[in-house]
């Protein structure tokens, strides 16, 4: 996620390589990435702490094979790894011929790895001092040095605020990025609800969320800005001052530059894991991450042998659109058969309707992450906000089952969960599998759909066609027609 935040920060800069971050294993963002351009000038960055996720495994095998038939024995040298020592990435690089190879620190995790070679090298391939990110880095160490008064270290100050706020109620805590940054809630959400969202607790953090008014938030909100010091948005601060004349928190982070984002990076490390202390958890595990991957893992082991996943009848079927549910998200939506009666809309309604104060709904996108979907899944997003005034969140699966994931199941029981699949027009092998991208794609929507009922979490999933933008926009429209209050 930090290569991703300082490609959107930073943008292409003449003479250097443009990058591209392939993180799903969605067939369509993968076939993308292979037209895009020519292979053979391409230089793959395969990036894995552990060297073994499903994800990194599948998306080398896939882009090698290709290079292979392009360049033979050669096809190495168009790849390079980033990894921890002794891992199978390792082996493969050596193996494979890789150009060169990285190895990081093993006792760093991966969502505090931004400063080491996982963020840096793919922000010097394209062009952004390294050197510069560093030393404002150690501009915002020293500004947490364990030698100052707590009073004066901005990271300690940052995380007793949060973890104080949430231990309040106040667990909600919404990013509100000027349009420069506005990545950087991707990788702090990331930070946040991976850190903190164990044993119960956590801290929920919410990202590219549409602002409203002071009277639609409860509270349960702290809102953090971060914009550019010397340009801010005056109709946005117009709107924080009203957040905060309302009652509600707002921390304010001014930024000089993009460079200033190597401060950042560091700040937000040490305010999550002081955080985290407050909570009661500890900030360095994850300890229900590998549950959805084990449920993907068998799924798969039982693709091979039936030649195709295995699902349970749907509760509600319509124009090419399925409908599951845990028990009490069915009861709630009045759904015990796959009978016609209702609007996805009106069903869809019903089952947010279960959020109470202090609940969040997340969206769970199983789809491609392009323009056209995002901004559908963002009116989607914004309807179901105004139909709970709940908290909402948006990730792409996926990436975010070693995101928000660990909070979506190790966290406090407050979400009301929307899985959204699609039925894929295409569906690349992945070499050396019996499946496809789609098909592993699939699995792990389904095991995580799985790993949610088995922690009682409130879920539904919604099964598109292969027309999305089509079925979504139906989906909100549908939605549109519910009666908000």
């Amino acid at each position: 996620l930090c290569p991703e935040v300082c490609r959107q920060t930073f943008g292409a800069k003449a003479g250097f390589p443009a990058l591209t971050v392939l993180d799903t294993t969605d067939p369509s963002a993968v076939l993308a990435v292979e037209k895009k351009g020519d292979l053979k000038k391409t230089l793959f960055v395969v990036s894995s702490k552990s060297g073994g996720t499903i994800e990194m495994q599948s998306l080398f095998k896939y882009f090698h094979a290709r290079l292979e038939t392009l360049k033979g024995e050669n096809a190495g040298e168009n790849f390079i790894a980033i990894t921890d020592p002794e891992t199978s990435l390792e082996k493969l690089a050596h193996q494979k011929h890789f150009r060169t190879l990285f190895i990081t620190p093993p006792d760093v995790g991966g969502r505090y790895s931004a400063l080491t070679y996982f963020g840096l090298v793919p922000a010097a391939l394209m062009g952004v001092s390294a050197p510069e990110l560093l030393e404002r880095a150690s501009q915002m160490a020293r500004a947490c040095a364990a030698t100052l008064p707590a009073a004066e270290n901005t990271g300690l100050k940052l995380g007793a605020a949060l973890g104080v706020l949430a231990k309040a109620g106040r667990d909600k805590v919404t990013f509100v990025m000027s349009p420069k940054f506005a990545s950087f809630g991707t990788w702090v959400e990331q930070l946040i609800a991976e850190s903190t969202g164990k044993e119960g607790k956590g801290l929920i953090p919410v990202d590219g969320e549409e602002l409203a008014s002071p009277a639609a938030y409860g509270d349960d909100r702290v809102f953090v800005s971060l914009s550019m010091e010397r340009s801010r948005d005056a109709g946005l601060e117009k709107k924080l001052a009203a957040l905060e004349k309302a009652g509600h928190p707002v921390v304010r982070i001014p930024l000089t530059d993009a460079y200033d984002l190597g401060r950042e990076f560091l700040r937000w490390e040490i305010a999550s894991a002081v955080a985290g202390i407050l909570l009661g958890i500890n900030p360095f595990d994850e300890p229900n991450v590998t549950e959805s991957k084990q449920n993907t893992g068998r799924l798969l082991e039982a693709f091979k042998s039936a030649g195709k996943l295995a699902e349970d009848p749907p509760l509600w079927e319509r124009d090419g659109i399925r409908l599951w549910a845990d028990p009490s998200s069915a009861a709630a939506v009045g759904r015990s058969g796959p009978a016609a009666a209702g609007t996805v809309g009106e069903l869809l309604a019903a089952h947010v309707r279960q959020a109470v104060a202090g609940d969040y709904v997340s969206v769970m996108a199983y789809l491609t992450p392009d323009g056209a979907h995002h901004a559908l899944l963002q009116r989607l997003r914004h309807r179901l906000f105004a139909l709970t005034r709940a908290a909402t969140t948006l990730g792409y699966g996926p990436r975010f089952l070693h995101s928000t994931g660990q909070l979506h199941k190790g966290g406090p029981n407050k979400g009301v969960f929307v899985q959204i699949v699609a039925r894929d027009a295409e569906n690349p092998a992945v070499p050396g599998e019996s499946y496809g991208f789609s098909v592993l794609k699939n699995a792990q929507a389904s095991g995580d759909f799985e790993a949610l009922k088995n922690h009682a979490c409130r879920v539904l999933r919604l099964q598109l066609s292969s027309s999305t933008v089509k079925d979504l926009q139906g989906l909100v429209r549908s939605l549109e027609k519910v009666k908000a209050g």
